[in-house]
């Protein structure tokens, strides 16, 4: 009984950072997913409009201080 509880712990403690690695890739993957679907929402919530309309153009008397 004792051999077989080391033998498991020993198995399991050589397996927890794959499996870490394992889970950890899989949560960056899946933040990843919902960071990509929920930016392009934000972005047209923020963007103004564009006008459809310019204004006058500037007279060819205004010249440039440059």
């Amino acid at each position: 009984m004792s051999g077989t509880m080391l033998a498991g712990s020993v198995v399991l403690y050589t397996r927890i950072p794959s499996l870490t690695k394992y889970y950890m890739s899989e949560l960056k993957l899946e933040l990843t997913k919902v960071v990509t679907q929920m930016v392009p929402a934000q972005i047209d919530d923020v963007m103004p409009e564009l006008p459809s309309e310019t204004g006058l153009p500037v007279p060819g008397s205004v010249k440039s201080p440059f």
